[in-house]
């Protein structure tokens, strides 16, 4: 792969309703990359985008069950951030003081998602509901818009097992894939690689986070250009069943025993 930049794109802050994708094309203009060319790939922050779409609870509106106040006393969470949690999620897998770790649509993460940073106060943002169809909704937008044909990614922040920090991690995807599988292929020493997929989209988050930051930065979008990936009609995260995860299939080894 040649060269590349990763340019963020300020747009101050992101309000329920917003026209999301003209806030990303004033805030282009204003960058280095001047503005959208074919062969881009936009990273959005899930926080950015489950705002425009509503996706914000106040925690003064949420009643908690039993449930939900007994795991609270267990693990030191706001009962009403529980509640929430649990109402995003598949399954509760477990928990540390602070964090509920759960289940939701195929992946393993904190909190369901659920993140009090850059929500208004009392508040909790949630995942968008759709992250893939809202990348594909960005994709076509800018497309109508400028006449440039893009990759979009949605992007959230994780944390990494045994590994202090978080890095990127794509929720959502369109134009590009999730994934390339580069079995086949021979290493140094002409050994043929068996199992190697290069996880690209979240290899790009990762990226494009470094530009976009964690905190007051108002950058919620990074733009990657001269990354060479071609822009099709890809869509969709590829994951893999919890049996075939190392992790969860150690962990649930060692639930049973």
């Amino acid at each position: 792969m040649s060269s590349f930049t990763t340019t963020g794109i300020e747009t101050g802050i992101i309000r329920q309703g917003d026209d999301l994708v003209q806030a990303f094309l004033d805030g282009i203009m204003r960058s280095a990359a001047g503005s959208f060319q074919n062969g881009d790939v936009l990273v959005i922050a899930e926080s950015a985008m489950a705002t425009a779409e509503g996706r914000i609870i106040n925690l003064a509106t949420v009643t908690p069950k039993q449930d939900a106040i007994r795991l609270g006393e267990q693990y030191g969470i706001d009962p009403r951030l529980v509640e929430v949690v649990t109402e995003e999620s598949d399954s509760i897998v477990g928990g540390i003081p602070g964090f509920l770790l759960c289940m939701k649509g195929g992946t393993l993460l904190p909190n369901a998602g659920v993140d009090a940073s850059n929500a208004p106060p009392g508040c909790v943002v949630l995942l968008p509901d759709d992250p893939g169809r809202s990348a594909l909704w960005v994709r076509q937008e800018i497309k109508q818009r400028t006449g440039a044909w893009i990759g979009v990614i949605v992007a959230d922040s994780r944390t990494h097992a045994m590994r202090a920090g978080c890095g990127g991690v794509a929720i959502g995807c369109s134009g590009i894939p999730s994934v390339i599988d580069v079995r086949g292929r021979t290493d140094l020493f002409g050994r043929r690689l068996e199992v190697t997929k290069q996880a690209i989209a979240d290899n790009i988050a990762s990226a494009a986070e470094i530009v976009m930051g964690e905190a007051d930065e108002c950058t919620p979008a990074a733009v990657l250009r001269g990354l060479d990936i071609p822009i099709g009609d890809c869509e969709g995260i590829e994951s893999i069943d919890a049996d075939a995860c190392l992790f969860m299939g150690v962990l649930a080894r060692m639930r049973k025993e």
